[in-house]
């Protein structure tokens, strides 16, 4: 919540700030500069530049893109980078001053929660400008589903990284409860019924009784058979299952005040307080991470974002992966924060050259093998010599993940609302704190947001034009 809040002041900052006209991507007529063009002789052919690239991430991360960036300067020795290292909760803040005082980064990472705003008002490149002259790739070189378009013909470009999100567990835990392994394939998938029948036999009392036993303790609860995190992210991909939607086609009407939402929702809140098989946002607070808790053993099943492979791996964790339960369809959420040119940078054509690089999975190639990314390119999922240098042979990919991650992605992969609702981050700011009752049980997910629609209808602006499947 106070994360929403900060945001929303932010963009209310912004919008004082961002008064300034910024030139560069939108005015040039130059063909970008190709990568491949960068020898030592054309090198030394051209003035030097020095780009401003803005990022955060996890001290893997951070040292992953060091490495990555330094590769880039020995290819392009002309272009210097000065790679700066914003923690996220300091990012949006540093942006949005950087700009205000007319010295916007040339590109970086970018939170969605202004990026489309940022658009609109012209202070980021339209990438697709620079697709159109490039002779290296082509739009459809990528997932379908990653791009934040904000108007015909224009996008500001694609996430960072491609994510989803999956459902992980132990080994261990589930060979010890003598339940089945978690299906790895969408026809395949658990319906909601045979995955809480197995969230209850894998939760164990202080007294070593399971869930499904008359005299199960559920106060005293050493061992969860699940545990998710309530942000949207994680509740709506049962939406999606269970056919509903965030608005409606023209984003005039929310629906996630609708049966088939309120339903997807409450079954998750049912998982906490009814069937009492995973902890409650409280008891989450003295948990460690999902992730954690799986190699401690206080959780045996987690709804995760398939980014915590890193973590999973770098433990040697004898853990697997599956499909996420279904209501009515096996679906995934497709996740990620986006990667973008500045108008206000002096250098748009050097930036693109080093936005390519970024994409490229070969130059980012230990953050794809390490579990922490996926490849935002198709024949990166589906050339078997491609897959080879990333999803196989390695800890954080273990045996199923290309059936329960990677092709679940590109099959059954659904854009969440991020993408697609205008002024999400306003309406969610509205949607999350409502929503705490219903985690807590203190209300059913149907009044929480019935009792909320009124406010969030006065904050509905319509719906981006973007694909919410591949």
């Amino acid at each position: 919540m106070k994360k929403a809040i900060k945001i929303l002041s932010l963009m209310l900052i912004v919008s004082f700030v961002f008064g300034t006209v910024f030139v560069g991507c939108g005015s040039t007529n130059k063909e970008p500069v190709k990568a491949d063009a960068s020898t030592k002789d054309a090198a030394a052919k051209k003035e030097p530049v020095t780009l401003k690239f803005t990022y955060w991430g996890s001290p893997i991360e951070k040292k992953a893109v060091e490495d990555c960036v330094k590769k880039f300067q020995e290819k392009n020795s002309y272009i210097t980078v000065d790679g700066m290292y914003i923690p996220s909760a300091d990012y949006l803040t540093k942006i949005t001053a950087m700009i205000a005082g007319n010295d916007a980064p040339d590109l970086g990472y970018m939170d969605v929660s202004l990026a489309f705003k940022m658009a609109e008002e012209g202070k980021l490149c339209n990438i697709n400008d620079f697709l159109a002259k490039d002779s290296e790739l082509k739009k459809e070189d990528y997932l379908d589903n990653i791009w934040y378009n904000w108007a015909p013909g224009k996008s500001l470009g694609t996430n960072s990284a491609c994510e989803s999100i999956t459902l992980l567990y132990n080994a261990d835990m589930i060979k010890a409860a003598g339940v089945e392994t978690p299906p790895t394939k969408a026809e395949n998938a658990w319906d909601w019924d045979k995955f809480v029948e197995i969230a209850r036999k894998l939760t164990i009392d202080s007294n070593g009784k399971n869930a499904l036993d008359p005299a199960f303790d559920y106060k005293n609860i050493k061992q969860y058979g699940v545990q998710f995190p309530t942000t949207w992210q994680y509740y709506m991909p049962l939406v999606y299952s269970n056919g509903g939607d965030y608005v409606n086609d023209d984003g005039s009407k929310l629906t996630l005040s609708s049966k088939e939402a309120t339903d997807a929702i409450q079954n998750l809140a049912d998982l906490v307080n009814k069937y009492h098989v995973a902890p409650s946002p409280v008891q989450q607070r003295s948990m460690p991470a999902p992730s954690v808790g799986l190699q401690s053993k206080q959780v045996a099943m987690i709804l995760a974002g398939q980014w915590n492979l890193l973590d999973l791996g770098a433990a040697k964790l004898n853990f697997g992966v599956g499909v996420l339960p279904k209501l009515k369809k096996s679906v995934t959420l497709v996740l990620g924060s986006p990667t973008v040119i500045f108008s206000g940078g002096r250098h748009p054509e050097e930036a693109w050259l080093l936005y390519k690089w970024l994409q490229n999975p070969e130059s980012s190639i230990d953050l794809q093998a390490g579990g922490l990314w996926m490849p935002l390119m198709k024949d990166w999922y589906t050339k078997p010599e491609l897959i080879s240098k990333w999803a196989e042979n390695n800890p954080s990919h273990p045996e199923g993940y290309k059936d329960a991650i990677m092709k679940q992605t590109i099959e059954k992969g659904v854009s969440g609302p991020a993408y697609y609702v205008k002024g999400f981050s306003e309406i969610d700011a509205i949607i999350a704190p409502a929503l705490e009752q219903v985690w807590l049980g203190n209300k059913t997910a149907e009044q929480a947001i019935k009792e909320v629609e009124p406010k969030v209808q006065e904050k509905l602006k319509g719906r981006y034009d973007n694909k919410k499947q591949n």
